[in-house]
């Protein structure tokens, strides 16, 4: 896939110069550049099919980069019998550990608690054979058997007092150890984007839809705005897939309120801590009155949570109350013998779940099953769903688009074949993972970063150690950030599709979660490293910086704050640079 994966400063301006040509026709243009979105132009281009896509602001810059990090069935789903959800999520589970991104999806293993004897073990026991089992039975199709994961098994409360010694003995019975996956879901949006791209997708972030372009009753086109240039322009497509998540609604406004999905967004917060802080081999799942938390291991920290409410106010920016945090603590606190507190938060995020609305019931109950619908002729949009299911719905979006090209009087569009489609560094990862005592000897890097590398870039390691090969002084730790190098910043501007600080900050690295100062001190560097290769005055630079500072502490504000509306208050005090 070698350059053409790129997502570099020059292949987004012959994105919008191409996409935006007079005359050019794509037969897909998808808006938005989250998960969903960009899956969705994986199918399309890998179909044969012409394709762009168009993002507002960063690849994941919204919900995509803000959830649980978990791929997988979903025990809470299975609880709600919603068994072909599960089967689902489980195949694409499977599909995504052993197929389509090893290097970047690896198993997590979890403890659930037993906290009453007798009935509890044999309920929880069978609902979690049943999860194997129904994993197990669409790997025999896929992958000759092979789930990528260890079955569940029972433990002792002396077994469970080994594995997690920081949990309270006396609350528990014993524990069932079962396992999903994980992955970095900012990094799979991005990688799946970058893979779009190797295959011929046009891909251009900050670049807004403002409105639809109709002939008749068929819409044919967008008015884009390019954010950076501050140019309008127009680009001519078939069909448009609209999958903007919690935009959906807005979206649908430019096209004359015509349509029948609406969404509720929900927001869910998740808090993170050292990993000393917990002494566990394990993460684990702690029991709320509506739900369940996760702790979920990820590299020297812990991810904790979600909460799961109602949220109307700015959703580009959704912000965490001090109520949100004290509902994570108090209830993780409930199983550890050493309570976490305020002071052992180093990150704290929000999100917004993208939920189709006209339910009765509270956010927290409402399916993530997704709904493709065609409102009007040559529009296609999409809502719902999870990260895990990504693919699927990204299918069955093209799927409706293909419908509509039809009906246009195009010939037969052919069927998926992403699930046989590995993304950028799947192919060579095993092979590299194999040498990995070589490449740290060959580079000069010690053995854990090389094992860091591997699990963010895959086969596509060489990319960053011919980097280091190149400029010696990019193998250094980020000052401030030390589990990260200088390469990887490069890196992200140069084929990771990164333009501003926080792009690097927030969703090509996880450093403004992972640091106690929230990656203010490593700040001025990686604006310096960036600035040299999109050529920054120092002007623009010391911007970059600045906004980045204050964006920390208008979030740091936001969480004193006891209420969703002072919450909001807070953190919207602070505009986007673009």
């Amino acid at each position: 896939m070698g350059n053409a994966s790129a997502l570099s400063p020059e292949a987004r301006e012959t994105a919008l110069e191409q996409l935006g040509t007079p005359g050019n026709e794509v037969d897909v243009l998808v808006v938005g550049g989250g998960i969903t979105g960009v899956g969705a132009a994986l199918d399309a281009v890998t179909r044969g099919l012409t394709t762009g896509l168009i993002e507002q602001r960063d690849l994941a810059s919204g919900t995509s980069s803000r959830s649980s990090k978990l791929v997988h069935g979903g025990l809470r789903y299975l609880e709600m019998m919603d068994f072909a959800l599960v089967r689902e999520a489980l195949h694409e589970r499977g599909l995504l550990l052993t197929r389509l991104a090893p290097h970047l999806v690896r198993p997590v293993p979890f403890l659930y608690p037993l906290t009453r004897r007798g009935w509890e073990r044999p309920y929880v026991g069978a609902g979690l054979a049943f999860y194997d089992a129904m994993a197990k039975f669409g790997a025999l199709a896929e992958n000759g058997g092979d789930m990528g994961l260890p079955r569940h098994r029972h433990l002792s409360r002396k077994a469970v007092a080994r594995i997690a010694p920081d949990f309270k003995a006396s609350k528990l019975a014993g524990a069932i150890q079962y396992y999903d996956a994980q992955v970095d879901d900012a990094r799979l949006v991005m990688t799946v984007a970058r893979t779009a791209a190797a295959h011929g997708a046009q891909i251009a972030t900050r670049t807004a839809c403002i409105g639809f372009i109709r002939e008749g009753e068929r819409v044919v086109g967008v008015k884009a705005f390019d954010l950076e240039k501050e140019e309008v322009f127009e680009i001519r497509a078939r069909v448009i897939v609209n999958a903007a998540g919690v935009w959906t609604d807005e979206i649908q406004e430019l096209v004359g309120g015509r349509g029948s999905l609406h969404v509720k967004a929900s927001k869910g917060i998740h808090i993170v801590v050292p990993r000393d802080r917990i002494r566990s081999e394990s993460g684990f799942i702690v029991r709320t009155e509506t739900s369940v938390l996760f702790v979920i291991p990820w590299g020297r920290h812990w991810i904790i949570g979600t909460t799961d409410t109602a949220w109307d106010l700015d959703r580009a920016h959704p912000a965490a109350s001090r109520t949100d945090i004290d509902y994570i603590l108090e209830h993780v606190n409930r199983i550890l013998r050493e309570p976490l507190d305020h002071d052992d938060v180093e990150g704290v995020y929000a999100g917004l779940r993208p939920l189709l609305s006209g339910e009765s019931e509270p956010t927290s109950r409402i399916s993530r099953e997704h709904t493709v619908v065609t409102p009007v002729p040559g529009l296609v949009m999409i809502a719902g769903g999870k990260l895990t299911t990504y693919r699927v719905m990204a299918k069955d979006a093209i799927d409706a688009a293909s419908h509509s090209l039809r009906s246009g009087g195009s010939p037969m569009v052919r069927d998926s074949i992403t699930d046989r489609v590995p993304l950028v560094g799947a192919d060579g990862y095993e092979t590299r993972a194999n040498q990995r005592v070589m490449l740290a000897r060959r580079s000069g890097l010690h053995l854990a970063r090389i094992d860091h590398l591997l699990g963010r870039h895959g086969g596509r390691i060489d990319d960053i150690l011919d980097l280091i090969a190149d400029r010696p002084d990019l193998s250094a730790p980020l000052a401030g950030a030390e589990d990260y190098l200088a390469a990887e910043v490069v890196h992200a501007v140069t084929h990771e599709g990164a333009r501003h600080l926080d792009d690097v900050l927030v969703r090509r690295t996880r450093i403004s979660i992972e640091t106690f100062d929230r990656g203010v001190g490593a700040a001025p560097e990686v604006a310096r490293l960036i600035g040299e290769l999109l050529g920054w005055t120092e002007d623009r630079l010391a911007a970059e910086v600045d906004h980045y500072r204050r964006r920390v502490e208008a979030e740091r504000q936001s969480q004193k704050m006891l209420t969703d509306q002072e919450a909001d208050e807070a953190r919207v005090s602070l505009p986007d640079l673009i």
